[in-house]
């Protein structure tokens, strides 16, 4: 069992201690309190000292609560800081500007007072002296290059305006809040930062090992940002790069690394980064042969063996290029892919579940050649492929977990160079038409829209369509029609996919009439009353959809349902899915 200790104290008692040794580690991430976070800050704690602008009518027995700082115990004895880096940073600087001001004051409350804030900041001799080259707080923060001018602020008490970082910023908030201070109570200057080294609270929690402490941040956090498991795969490659003189290539790298993943990855939960991660751990761990389809949490698989996958240099490197391969899915790069395989990849963007992101990024790594690109041909019938099964799967077995099984033993095949089949999850021809056949295509079901997207692309004609248009789902025969006219004898039929398309949004907004003539007319594109030509839609079904049907009423609604049913029966058949 893990052991914690947990110990209110106030900040003298807390930073004063000599065992006092604080490291913000490498894998943290920059300070980022503003000066707006300082000023709420001085104001709470100042209206908590000298209550209604009045220093008399503090109550010394009342004590200010400023929250946790969790930390552990590394192996050079030095307390790793995993929450509370950035009000300990703050009151550090806030402490520093304290200190400076007292300047050469000779009356014994602000040589006492001073003599307490040094013990803070600096580490002390067995006499209680400050040895000002050894101060109580360090910064390793790999991605901060702003760290150096946080220990010169505090050894120096100095923060010119060539400085431009937020450290020195916020000193300089404190240096004029203090300033303003003294000039309005000279006389009770020492008071204030007595009352915050002895009455402002902090809750210690050290735990007995780094993962202990990053559970606890993960409970006790409620605000900003948690560490990411990325944020600590950052440390070991820093750590890694650092021993062979690589650090600012990777520090450089990192950042990249970073800005990429931000701009093409928006997980439910977790960050860009960790996805970039887990989407790389499904090629390692394919490569490991495990089918199991219990999935390891992503920091535990990347600490085996000591975080062994972190300390090489292929890692890094095939992380890069598996995020520059989804940026050009994500872009829609015409130099990477064919305008076929771009089409699957639409319609893969609109699957039931983001299982097939793994799926590709293991078929990906396995078989891009030496300048990361992919063979045409058979990134076609493997997208292909995938898009059938994916499909059908989701019928019987709703949601990505249940997907595991046959994807975890496909991505094992496609490690080993063996042709992606799903031999072993064909499915039975009847049982898939009876469930196509009774299922309720409603808007809300994710497969609804997967499906009008797999269908829109069965059309010869059908164009490339921008990721970047959002997409809806239309009633061709609209609702508000059957509310004027019930012309339909089963109102189930509204719901069926032979009486729904994918629209852009932009024209779903716009096709709001009932009336079938009216919605073609919308589909086309028109021109308004003002003279204005109003762009229609690019899915090729619409635009031709007055060829084949007239007035679109239920008799068409159940000919164009069993229409696309039979395709996808054939599309199934064509991929060798049936038993």
């Amino acid at each position: 069992m893990s052991k914690l200790n947990v110990d209110q104290k106030n900040i003298r008692l807390l930073l004063a201690d000599k065992k006092a040794d604080f490291l913000i580690p490498d894998y943290q991430r920059p300070y980022a309190w503003s000066e707006e976070e300082c000023q709420t800050l001085w104001e709470d704690i100042f209206d908590f000292a000298i209550p209604e602008g009045d220093a008399t009518k503090f109550n010394s027995e009342e004590e200010y609560y400023l929250g946790p700082i969790v930390t552990f115990k590394n192996n050079n004895n030095k307390l790793e800081v995993i929450d509370g880096q950035q009000r300990l940073t703050t009151l550090m600087l806030l402490l520093r500007a304290f200190h400076i001001s007292f300047g050469e004051m000779r009356d014994e409350n602000s040589k006492k007072i001073k003599e307490l804030i040094e013990s803070c900041i600096w580490k002390t001799d067995e006499f209680g002296n400050a040895n000002k080259d050894l101060l109580k707080i360090d910064s390793e923060v790999a991605t901060d290059n702003d760290k150096d001018e946080f220990l010169s602020i505090l050894n120096t008490g100095m923060a010119p305006s060539s400085m431009k970082s937020k450290y020195a910023e916020n000193y300089r908030y404190f240096q004029k809040k203090i300033d303003e201070f003294l000039h309005s109570y000279p006389g009770y200057f020492s008071y204030l930062p007595a009352r915050i080294l002895n009455n402002c609270i902090l809750l210690p929690i050290e735990a007995d090992n780094q993962n202990t402490a990053l559970r606890i941040f993960s409970t006790l956090n409620d605000r900003g940002l948690p560490l990411s498991d990325a944020d600590i795969f950052k440390a070991q490659f820093y750590k890694y790069y650092s021993d062979k003189g690589q650090k600012e290539l990777f520090i450089k790298t990192w950042k990249e690394l970073e800005e990429l993943s931000d701009k093409i990855f928006h997980p439910i939960s977790g960050t860009p980064m960790d996805e970039l991660f887990t989407r790389y751990m499904y090629y390692e761990r394919a490569k490991l042969g495990i089918k199991s389809s219990t999935t390891e949490a992503l920091r535990r698989f990347y600490e085996r063996d000591s975080y062994k996958l972190l300390k090489n240099d292929y890692t890094l490197n095939n992380l890069v290029e598996l995020a520059n391969f989804w940026n050009d899915v994500s872009n829609q790069s015409r130099e990477r892919f064919s305008d076929r395989v771009l089409n699957k990849l639409f319609v893969l963007n609109m699957a039931p579940n983001g299982m097939w992101t793994y799926f590709l990024s293991v078929y990906f790594m396995t078989n891009k050649d030496a300048n990361g690109m992919l063979n045409d041909d058979n990134l076609y019938r493997f997208l292909t492929k995938s898009i059938a099964f994916i499909w059908t799967y989701a019928f019987y077995n709703p949601g990505v977990n249940a997907l595991r099984t046959p994807i975890y033993d496909e991505m094992i095949n496609i490690i080993n160079g063996v042709e992606v089949t799903f031999d072993k999850y064909r499915f039975d021809k009847d049982s898939v038409r009876q469930s196509l056949l009774n299922f309720v295509f409603y808007n809300k079901r994710p497969i609804t829209k997967s499906m009008l997207a797999w269908w829109a692309f069965t059309n010869e004609q059908q164009t490339y369509l921008s990721l970047e248009q959002p997409f809806e789902i239309e009633h061709i025969y609209a609702k508000n029609r059957q509310d004027v006219d019930g012309s339909l004898n089963d109102k189930r039929n509204i719901e069926r996919l032979g009486n729904k398309s994918l629209l852009e949004k932009s024209v779903n907004i716009r096709v709001s009439d009932f009336r079938f003539e009216d919605k073609v007319k919308k589909y086309k594109g028109y021109m308004n009353d003002r003279g204005k030509h109003i762009d229609g839609t690019k899915i090729q079904d619409l635009l031709t959809i007055d060829d084949r049907y007239v007035n679109f009423d239920e008799r068409d609604i159940e000919s164009r349902n069993s229409l696309i049913i039979d395709s996808f029966i054939e599309y199934l058949s064509t991929e060798n899915l049936f038993k």
